[in-house]
């Protein structure tokens, strides 16, 4: 059966998929036999041990599982909670019963070691770095509109900060010989398909051991050992950088002339043109190079696209708030917001410590706001962000221009189309309210205050009861 395998990956489970094997099927089981099958079929091959999730985040993949916060409580704390940390998994998380027996393989070029988690702890100095991860694929959901896209359908929340822990790269390296003249660092992890092939990445040699670039060997997140889904007992952490290269339950590290072979470098998360689809001759001919650092990024949070909007009487005023990033430790300068789709433009309110972090060092994202005024003859705010950053990059105006067949880096503007409601013309029928923000709560520090961050319950992209998860 081809079963085992089918189910690994998600990406293929399409419309189109499924009309192609449509001419080659031959024969349907009867409803007993399949009932019968079904019901002896064990959990798919490698997910046994899968660990539980938050049931607030937003399920694009159940296996392999990837998922995200709803879009409302993305911005909620200038740090993410680990339970409603966007999962991005390629592969079954691996069963790792303890971190006591753990070894990183390290090829520095020329000679191999073995070095245990305990070392890593003791012989290293800790290092401490709020970093922003965002998935290549966040905000592929737009990109769909365009023109039909290959992927898992993300909306605007496969993006989260947490403080990593753990050795500096460099450090390792050097303390082991590294030799300077190889050109990449390649990382394996131990996630493997059902075939043993690995997940793995690379990146520049000159990026892991430059001392500014702040690579990590983390056993940390947010002051806690790495979570199952986020990589314990050891991931590495490349601030600045697309999340594929972020390689989780981390085995092995090697320094090598050439990037990593893995289809995951090779193959996955590079750029194509726009004019370039799957029906393209030699497409690959098109693809461009593996994508490192990320570009300038903004969204909106809140308010939510498509819901009703109760305005007050008196004072008409709507509060807006969202993220900016940008990768490579550019810092954001300005996030520029527009109640009526780019006519006018006004510029949101950066949190001031974010917004301070050191120059071209700004591994982690800066949250936004601005409370606006809605003139009294609009019935719909059509909300616009864009965000700088410290080279003045900003974002292209519409997702066409930018859209590929892959859905990769949809940093265009960010449009929310909210209708609007006027407490004193309408006393009913206004929109029902969210959800209360019960259940489990964290209390996070964020770069002015603590932030206390509540998370909804039951809420599902599956399970779109409440509304929160539909995109």
């Amino acid at each position: 059966s081809i079963e085992p395998y089918w189910r690994v990956f998600a990406a293929h489970h399409r419309t189109d998929v499924y009309e192609l094997l449509e001419a080659h099927r031959i024969a349907n089981l009867d409803e007993a036999s399949a009932a019968a099958a079904a019901a002896a079929a064990p959990k798919s091959a490698g997910y046994e041990d899968d660990p539980e999730r938050h049931p607030a985040l937003c399920v694009n993949s159940a296996e392999p599982f990837n998922a995200e916060p709803p879009s409302e409580l993305v911005a909620d704390a200038f740090l993410t909670p680990r339970e409603l940390f966007f999962v991005r998994n390629h592969l079954p998380v691996p069963r790792v019963d303890s971190a006591r027996d753990w070894t990183l393989e390290l090829d520095v070029g020329g000679s191999s070691h073995r070095v245990s988690l305990d070392e890593l702890k003791t012989r290293f100095a800790k290092a401490t770095v709020a970093v922003t991860l965002q998935c290549a694929g966040n905000r592929r959901s737009e990109m769909s509109s365009v023109k039909e896209v290959r992927g898992l359908s993300w909306s605007s929340a496969a993006i989260g900060t947490a403080t990593w822990g753990g050795a500096r790269l460099a450090d390792v390296l050097e303390a082991h010989g590294v030799d300077r003249a190889k050109r990449h660092v390649r990382f394996v992890g131990r996630d493997a398909d059902v075939s043993g092939e690995h997940y793995g990445a690379s990146i520049p040699l000159s990026t892991a051991l430059d001392p500014r670039k702040d690579v990590l060997l983390a056993y940390e997140m947010n002051g806690e050992p790495l979570p199952p889904d986020h990589g314990f007992p050891l991931r590495v952490v490349v601030p600045g950088h697309v999340g594929a290269r972020h390689v989780k339950f981390l085995e092995r590290v090697a320094v090598h002339d050439d990037e990593s072979d893995s289809f995951w470098q090779r193959r996955d998360y590079r750029g194509f043109p726009p004019n370039v689809d799957y029906a393209t001759p030699d497409l690959w001919d098109h693809a461009g190079p593996a994508i490192q650092e990320l570009p300038v990024q903004s969204a909106i949070a809140e308010p939510l696209d498509g819901r009703p909007l109760a305005l007050d009487d008196d004072d008409d005023l709507v509060r807006v708030r969202g993220y900016a990033w940008a990768g490579g430790g550019r810092n954001i300068v300005r996030v520029d917001l527009s109640l009526d789709d780019g006519q006018t433009w006004l510029q949101a309110d950066l949190d001031p410590d974010a917004a301070a972090q050191e120059y071209n060092r700004a591994w982690a994202w800066t949250p936004w706001e601005a409370t606006l005024q809605v003139p009294p003859d609009l019935d719909a705010l059509r909300l616009v962000c864009k965000a700088v950053d410290s080279s003045y990059n900003t974002q292209p105006e519409h997702v066409a221009g930018i859209w590929n067949m892959r859905g990769l880096l949809n940093n265009a503007y960010h449009r929310v189309h909210v209708p609007l409601i006027r407490t004193r013309d309408h006393d009913a029928d206004l929109p029902a309210p969210l959800p209360s923000l019960e259940g489990p709560t964290a209390t996070l520090p964020s770069p002015a205050s603590a932030v206390e961050v509540a998370a909804h319950p039951n809420t599902s992209r599956t399970s779109s009861s409440s509304g929160l998860c539909e995109s």
